[in-house]
């Protein structure tokens, strides 16, 4: 792709299908999935010769990695306690809400977490009309690093105290894998422990960030946020690096707008 982009300066286009005789492997995956994988693909080349991001990175066959894939013929079905993946068939899940019957599947984005959970996302689409709404409440909302929010009437909301207790638990383990020797299965376990810990914050700030988004666009028909840089806050200090990324106040943002 470099050395056509240098000689014609035109993208190389090639396709999943050219490689599944050098690479038999391709034939046992979902067609549509390595078509969205060819996709990202390009987007990443372009944006490289724009000299907008690095050079991809590879993306080897033993390593996990999300898949998207699309309906076409019926290909994808949620039944249940069950989907019908390509290439899969029927996969046992836990299904998270009941899906309205006026809604329809586009895709489904399988992916896996560094405890060994998969997930599956699937993206419906759907019609309504937004009607406009007449302001008859506000508030506004101010960031803070020693509590959550400041709103415009003063009152302060602290973040959960229990997920900064997993927090120090999390400095603890960290300080305990330091001490293990790489590679081996005392340190395999504490990563794993460390993988676990996370994804529990990573759990429990998203049920208290939705929550709170919720009730907020409930109660106000206009909620205004302070507009701040935090990438720019979070160098003049590491303090202040942790905190921000700690509270997830952009992810706050973007539930309140949605």
């Amino acid at each position: 792709k470099q050395k056509h982009y240098e000689l014609n300066k035109t993208h190389l286009y090639n396709r999943p299908a050219q490689y599944k005789d050098t690479y038999p492997f391709l034939k046992d995956i979902d067609s549509l999935s390595l078509a969205n994988t060819q996709l990202n693909l390009e987007k990443a080349f372009k944006m490289f010769f724009k000299r907008k991001q690095d050079l991809p990175k590879f993306h080897s066959k033993k390593q996990d990695y999300g898949y998207t894939t699309n309906l076409v013929n019926n290909n994808i079905t949620l039944m249940k306690c069950y989907i019908k993946l390509p290439k899969l068939g029927d996969v046992k899940i836990k299904q998270h809400r009941v899906i309205p019957s006026e809604m329809t599947l586009k895709s489904v984005t399988v992916s896996k977490s560094s405890t060994g959970k998969y997930y599956v996302s699937i993206l419906y689409e759907y019609k309504k009309e937004i009607k406009k709404q007449e302001i008859k409440t506000s508030i506004g909302l101010d960031f803070s690093l020693n509590h959550f929010y400041v709103d415009d009437q003063g009152f302060k909301l602290d973040y959960p105290t229990d997920i900064q207790t997993d927090y120090n638990k999390l400095r603890i383990l960290q300080r305990s894998l330091s001490r293990r020797i790489k590679g081996s299965s005392n340190y395999n376990k504490r990563v794993l422990d460390i993988a676990l810990l996370h994804e529990r914050i990573r759990h429990k700030r998203d049920d208290f960030l939705h929550k709170l988004s919720y009730a907020i666009a409930k109660r106000y028909d206009l909620v205004s946020v302070e507009g701040l840089n935090l990438i720019e806050m979070s160098q003049t200090s590491p303090y202040y690096a942790k905190q921000v990324s700690r509270f997830g106040w952009t992810r706050f943002v973007s539930f309140l707008k949605y």
